[in-house]
């Protein structure tokens, strides 16, 4: 993930690009008002990241229209989140779009190639947990990140999770997802030296309400190094896991 406006100043720096060449795509206009969407065309020079498709509450027209705006000033590669399956069926009968049904991602454009300092774990604490981890993994590869996968490896079987100490160890960031009481993310926290980020999910019985408790035990995990996203947001935890996966020291 290098940052835009870093780029296209050392394009000038090595001669690859002019002076006013690097102007003109600076300047780009920050947005673009398309009527019911203002699409933020100046989130990748600012962030690093292209703004990402909220699918759910879009019509399936809206959301081809908010890609097109992005394709139309350079962006190769939309992310779209909370996409059902009907409105990734209508999307796909004008565009080539890749859909993941498990995660309801849809992604338009190749995926980029990993360029991040190192591996990004992934691991559930069971099978129910796999629709909130693809929407975790598929972020973090979009955003140009190796990821390793570690399914139904959850507390209730606690050898299966260290059957896989190497890649826990050797990982850079850890995605840690579970509902029930949520202590996967605790243990890999007291195993792991990289940060990990707890994801809560909505997995239970009627006490777990709807991953309260997993999110409850989780902002009170005794492990050092743990954060916490929000209930099912795989979403957040793949951009904030690439994030940590992408950071240099600042000059």
């Amino acid at each position: 993930m290098n940052f835009e406006v870093k780029k296209v100043l050392e394009a000038v720096r090595g001669g690859e690009m002019s002076v006013e060449e690097a102007l003109l795509k600076i300047k780009t206009e920050p947005f673009e008002d398309i009527g019911y969407a203002k699409v933020d065309l100046h989130r990748k020079i600012r962030q690093g990241v292209a703004e990402v498709i909220y699918g759910e509450g879009k019509t399936p027209e809206q959301i081809s229209g908010i890609a097109d705006t992005m394709k139309k000033n350079g962006q190769e590669m939309v992310l779209i989140t909370r996409l059902s399956k009907e409105k990734a069926e209508i999307i796909r009968q004008t565009h080539e779009l890749t859909y993941y049904d498990d995660a309801r991602i849809g992604i338009l454009g190749e995926m980029p190639l990993p360029d991040g300092i190192g591996k990004i774990v992934v691991a559930t604490g069971g099978t129910s947990d796999v629709p909130v981890a693809e929407e975790a993994a598929l972020t973090a590869q979009a955003f140009g990140n190796e990821v390793v996968r570690l399914y139904d490896v959850g507390v209730a079987g606690v050898h299966r999770l260290l059957a896989h100490r190497e890649e826990i160890m050797n990982a850079s960031v850890i995605i840690a997802i579970a509902g029930m009481e949520g202590a996967l993310a605790s243990v890999i926290g007291g195993l792991a030296d990289c940060p990990v980020i707890a994801v809560p999910t909505s997995v239970g019985y009627g006490a777990s309400f709807h991953g309260l408790s997993a999110l409850l035990s989780m902002l009170n995990s005794c492990a050092s190094g743990v954060s916490v996203v929000n209930i099912d947001n795989g979403f957040g935890a793949g951009y904030l896991a690439s994030m940590v996966n992408h950071m240099t020291g600042k000059a």
